[in-house]
Formats: C-alpha cells, sequence, structure tokens
C-alpha cells in the first residue's frame, strides 16, 4: 500500500503480505474444478440434481447479498466466494433431495457458518460442510436415502459405504472402474475419483491449493483401512474422501497456514475419517473429520508456527549439546 499524504498509519491482522493471486481469481480457478464435476453429476442423474445445483447456487448468493445488507456491510458477491459455498453445498448432497431443505442449507453455510463470523476469511468452518452438517444431522432418513442409481434411475436407499457398513462386499476389477468413473450411488459431485483428481491437479499447476493436507488425510485414511482388512481402492475411491481432500481440507480460511499444521490437519482427518467408517454409527467420517479439525486449526497454526528471531524447531537442543561437548 503506497504510504498517504497525511502519513496515516495502517493497522491489520495478519499475514502482512500479498499476492497478485486475488480472492477473485482464487475463486474462479475453484469454480472451474468444479465445473466438470457438476456437470457429470447432472449427466449421471440428471433433473434432480440440475435443480439441487441450480437452488444452491442461486440460494447462497442471495443470502450472502441479503446479510450483507443487513449488517451494513460491503457487497462482495463479485468475489465468488458464495457461488462457490453454493456448488460445494451441492456436490455433497445426495441428488434428490428437497427444495426446502437444500435452501435451508445454504442459510446456514451462509449465515450462519459464514457471516455470522465475519465474512470471508474469518470463518471458523467450512461453510459448505456446516451447511450439510447441519441437514444430516436433522434430516438423516432425508439425506441417507435420497440416492440415484445411475444404471437404473431408480431411488435408492443405499451407497456402497452403508453396504459395506452393513455386511461383506466383494469386489471386481469392474468394481473398481466404475468407482474411478463415477457410474455409482453418491452425492452429485463426489462420485467419479477421476474428475477429482483431474481437478487436483489443475488447481496444484495453478497453485491454488496446496498438496500437504490432501496427502495426508488419503494416507491417513487408506493405511489404516488396509491394516483393518478392508479394501484400500475401495476405502479411498467411494464416499467423499477424495473430493473433501481436495475441496475442503484446502480451504484457505479454515485449515491451518503452516506446512506441519497442514500435515497434522490432513493426517487428522484422514484417522477421523476412518475411525468414523470402522467404529461410528455413520458409514462416511469425512464431513465430520474435516469439522472437527477446522476447531484445531487456531492451535495447529499456534503449535507449528515459526518464530522469527528464534531457532529452528530442535536447533536450540543441537547447540546446547554443541557447547556441552566443548567444555
Amino acid at each position: 500500500m503506497a504510504p498517504s499524504d497525511k502519513n496515516e498509519i495502517y493497522i491489520s491482522p495478519n499475514p502482512h503480505f500479498s499476492s497478485a493471486i486475488n480472492t477473485t481469481r482464487i475463486m474462479l480457478a475453484v469454480v472451474i474444478a468444479l465445473l466438470p464435476l457438476a456437470v457429470y453429476g447432472i449427466i449421471l442423474f440428471g433433473i434432480p440434481a440440475l435443480i439441487t445445483i441450480a437452488v444452491s447456487v442461486v440460494s447462497c448468493v442471495v443470502f450472502e447479498i441479503l446479510i450483507q445488507l443487513a449488517f451494513k456491510r460491503p457487497i462482495r458477491i463479485k468475489d465468488g466466494s458464495a457461488l462457490v459455498t453454493g456448488l460445494l453445498l451441492a456436490l455433497t448432497l445426495p441428488p434428490a433431495v428437497p427444495v426446502w431443505m437444500i435452501i435451508l442449507g445454504a442459510f446456514f453455510a451462509i449465515v450462519v457458518a459464514k457471516e455470522f463470523f465475519g465474512g470471508i476469511g474469518s470463518n471458523v468452518f467450512n461453510p459448505a460442510l456446516v451447511g450439510r452438517a447441519f441437514l444430516f444431522t436433522s434430516f438423516p432418513a432425508v439425506m441417507g436415502s435420497h440416492w440415484i442409481d445411475p444404471a437404473t434411475d431408480a431411488v435408492s436407499s443405499a451407497t456402497i459405504l452403508s453396504e459395506l457398513k452393513e455386511g461383506f462386499v466383494f469386489f471386481e476389477p469392474a468394481d473398481y472402474l466404475q468407482y474411478f468413473t463415477g457410474k455409482s450411488a453418491g452425492c452429485i459431485g463426489e462420485t467419479s475419483g477421476a474428475l477429482i483428481l483431474l481437478a487436483a491437479v489443475f488447481l496444484l499447476v495453478t497453485n491454488i491449493i496446496d498438496w500437504r493436507a490432501p496427502l495426508a488425510m488419503i494416507v491417513f485414511t487408506a493405511v489404516p483401512s488396509f491394516l483393518a482388512g478392508n479394501d484400500i481402492i475401495v476405502s479411498v475411491l467411494t464416499g467423499g474422501l477424495l473430493f473433501g481432500a481436495v475441496f475442503m481440507a484446502t480451504d484457505y480460511s479454515t485449515v491451518p497456514v503452516t506446512p506441519y499444521g497442514r500435515y497434522i490437519f490432513g493426517a487428522g482427518c484422514g484417522l477421523i475419517t476412518f475411525l468414523i467408517r470402522q467404529f461410528g454409527g455413520y458409514p462416511e467420517g469425512v464431513m465430520f473429520s474435516i469439522l472437527i479439525m477446522n476447531a484445531l486449526t487456531p492451535f495447529l497454526n499456534k503449535l507449528t508456527e515459526r518464530k522469527y528471531g528464534h531457532p529452528k524447531l530442535f536447533a536450540g537442543k543441537k547447540n546446547k549439546a554443541a557447547k556441552g561437548g566443548t567444555k
């Protein structure tokens, strides 16, 4: 910021560095990464998926405008964050969720999880996941039974994770390809591992996301699942693991800013996901694991921060040992 003629001092919270990549460009890149998943979800699940995506996006945008007007805050709709939240919320929902329920989820995502905390950059929890968590805990019967089977267009009451939870399921090579391409019942944007991985590559190449938390989350879900005797490929490709790792565990506002903090964050998400899947009452644990680790993000930032003027971690012990050896 250029100094003013009055030599004014501007005080603002950290971080105190700028980048040529602004919020709008970041959100645009995320939208570009999400669009193939949205289109593929519409192709798989038809009109119900299209309605869910449209209602979620419009509701999030409208609620953000209304709440910013009510709080007399600048209208920031051009930054694209409400659009991204609406897309993320929609893509983590079953295709056939009632419209009024989608609107309610959008309200909690934008108003409660985002604007009540001060708006973009100040929220503690991922807004889209808060909206989904509210719907999931308030209306479990609807959220857990309105799946559409792409092969038959029939409404199903089970996904592969719920079937695994109930008993043994045997897999063949053709099943792995099906889960990789996404032709299975599930949330609108979470079924295609191939498209999610392509989105991850795009976001990594454009420096929009950091690889540490997603990789740690996937590894710490896959390895315990393998040790527990589960199919490691199915554990990674089914459910919301890949989607959550790429799009939710990389949210700038709700994950640690330090490299070590992101490793720990991702590892915690992965381990909690495995524990819920293996021992919990729900077949999937990605949503809860990320929200739990969101609450620990300030602590992880404090724990892993580098204090300038101090030696690196363990450097002090080495220096003391070196001094002791010269006596």
